[in-house]
């Protein structure tokens, strides 16, 4: 279990979530402007020429509105996802589009599944139950937001709204699901320093040594002479004999 594995920011975590929001909106800006058709490239449940949507989905949106919604919650939490769990961001991303696609693909309905709605739903589920799973109180208060923040999408893994995919959204909430099973040993928590250590003794930290009895800071310290051995020294006599 990786308990070693402490919070800490890096440039990835901003940069990795604005390069992928910002290439969603490229392609949605190339679709509006040269190939219209990329709209049609999005997931059809069951043929063979709908699973290239599997991978294409989550960058085709219906119009400005679709991806708007869609923009900052993928921001929000793909930055929240790199911050927590650096070590499997990537994957959970990268299978989770493929996973939750391919449950679109296999439950959807006869009708162009496309949206970064499925995706969304992924990281939701994956955040909020890594977060109970994980018992760790940073991870938990996470999950607690995300559900303050988000907990109303559960609703729309029904269908109760004309035109959205809640098959998308459901293989979402299943695939987060799976994820936070599946990285489950996968648990990020603060590094432990070395006076945090069951068996840390004062006597042992190199740092402490410098200061005395008075916690005056002491600039070189004098190496521990080892004491003499108890056994005496053996010495041999050579007699010579003298000649006349």
């Amino acid at each position: 279990m990786d308990d070693q594995q402490h919070f800490r920011y890096s440039t990835g975590v901003i940069a990795y979530p604005i390069v992928f929001v910002l290439s969603i909106w490229l392609v949605f800006w190339a679709q509006v402007r040269f190939f219209p058709e990329i709209k049609s490239f999005g997931i059809y449940p069951q043929t063979l020429e709908g699973l290239k949507g599997i991978v294409l989905s989550p960058f085709i949106h219906g119009d400005i509105e679709h991806i708007y919604h869609n923009s900052m919650p993928l921001f929000v939490l793909t930055m929240a996802l790199f911050y927590f769990y650096r070590r499997i961001a990537w994957k959970v991303l990268l299978y989770g589009i493929l996973l939750s696609g391919f449950i679109t693909w296999w439950i959807g309905r006869p009708a162009n599944h496309i949206g970064a709605s499925g995706l969304i739903y992924v990281l939701v589920s994956f955040i909020f139950f890594k977060g109970i799973f994980a018992k760790h109180y940073r991870l938990v208060a996470l999950s607690l937001m995300i559900i303050f923040l988000y907990g109303s999408m559960i609703w729309y893994v029904f269908p109760v709204k004309e035109g959205m995919s809640w098959e998308g959204h459901l293989g979402g909430l299943i695939t987060g699901i799976v994820f936070s099973i599946i990285f489950r040993k996968t648990i990020a928590k603060p590094e432990k320093y070395i006076w945090q250590q069951p068996d840390y003794q004062e006597d042992d930290d190199p740092f402490l040594k410098h200061f005395d009895a008075d916690g005056n800071f002491i600039e070189h310290i004098d190496k521990e002479i080892e004491p003499e051995s108890e056994e005496s020294p053996k010495i041999t006599y050579h007699f010579k004999k003298r000649s006349d």
